[in-house]
């Protein structure tokens, strides 16, 4: 059974950095196709943050986080991550953790990001 659990979220000021971790287990890293970060603030739905393809190590960012988050995978670790830096008070969200591999969908349980201004 595939399980995704996030860690590394918390509070920070605006202009401080967080780094969150995606450990997978029950499957490889390697053999899904993409790995992703979704964020969801309150009263808003759910959106995009980040996303890299496992076998080219392409990734692609939403507009509002492009220069400063990176994400990156970990094949030994089997872990995806995410560097973000120059947090703003609008990325206060709970950022999850995706997986997916042809239909199959995986989700972590959350991890609270809050910066303060």
């Amino acid at each position: 059974q595939v399980q995704l659990v996030e860690s590394g979220g918390g509070l920070v000021q605006a202009g401080g950095s967080l780094r969150l971790s995606c450990a997978a287990s029950g499957r490889a890293i390697r053999s899904f196709t993409t790995m992703s970060w979704y964020r969801q603030a309150p009263g808003k739905s759910r959106e995009l943050v980040a996303a890299i393809i496992i076998s080219g190590s392409i990734t692609n960012y939403a507009n509002s986080v492009k220069g400063r988050f990176t994400i990156s995978r970990d094949n030994a670790k089997n872990l995806v991550s995410l560097q973000m830096n120059s947090l703003k008070p609008e990325d206060t969200a709970v950022y999850y953790c995706n997986a997916r591999v042809y239909s199959d969908n995986y989700w972590g349980q959350g991890t609270q990001v809050t910066i303060s201004s």
